[in-house]
């Protein structure tokens, strides 16, 4: 009698371990809600020439409406032609002279285009989080869609699936399918790759909402 209860025991035990495990894996990898950042607050944009904002005029990159909607300083430091790669080399120069307090990361387009492979380009992405993490900054991942025949045929862009990755293993947050979306919609392209002003501001306010989502921006 007293053995049978004891393999129950264990059973019921074993089975409440699974439970626990089943819930971290479901929930752990997701990142906290962020606290908010004052206006004012210094912001990298760290990225290749959609950050710059080739396409359109000066003045109309993301980066500039983002400051307008949320008030923090935000430094643009988008390079065009610039691959996650070279990006690294210049990640540190940067942080030690923008001193952010966030960081938006948007790099792995120019990567793509080059065929790069894609382990390669996650782990130059990872360096570059973790030297702005080691530099006091809190971290967003920008997704960026792979330019595919069945995108081009379909008029959709999935984003590139290390973005998503990247982002459970580093726990950051992820801001997904917004690019792809621009990208797939012919009216906001000024050519294949780069967004046009209209799509400059789809960007920038769509990054806003979910930088409001994530508690990293207050509501207006």
């Amino acid at each position: 009698m007293n053995a049978g209860a004891g393999g129950r025991r264990a059973v019921t035990l074993r089975h409440l371990l699974l439970l626990l495990t089943l819930a971290c894996l479901a929930g752990c990898g997701k990142p906290a809600r962020l606290a908010t950042l004052p206006a004012g607050t210094p912001v990298l944009a760290f990225g290749d020439s959609i950050t710059q904002g080739t396409g359109a005029a000066p003045g109309e990159d993301w980066p500039s409406h983002l400051t307008a909607s949320s008030g923090w300083r935000v430094h643009n430091a988008g390079v065009a032609g610039d691959t996650a790669a070279t990006a690294r080399e210049r990640i540190g120069d940067t942080l030690q002279a923008t001193k952010p307090r966030l960081v938006i990361v948007e790099l792995g387009g120019n990567d793509f285009l080059r065929r790069r492979p894609e382990a390669e380009v996650k782990e130059d992405l990872r360096a570059i989080i973790r030297a702005s993490r080691q530099a006091g900054a809190e971290v967003v991942l920008l997704a960026v869609p792979r330019l595919s025949l069945l995108g081009a045929v379909t008029g959709q862009l999935p984003d590139a699936k290390i973005y998503g990755e990247l982002a459970s293993e580093e726990k950051v947050p992820l801001l997904p399918g917004i690019i792809a979306g621009i990208l797939s919609e012919p009216q906001l392209k000024a050519d294949p790759i780069h967004p046009n002003a209209a799509g400059y501001r789809r960007l920038a306010s769509e990054v806003t909402a979910q930088l409001r989502h994530i508690g990293l921006l207050g509501q207006p």
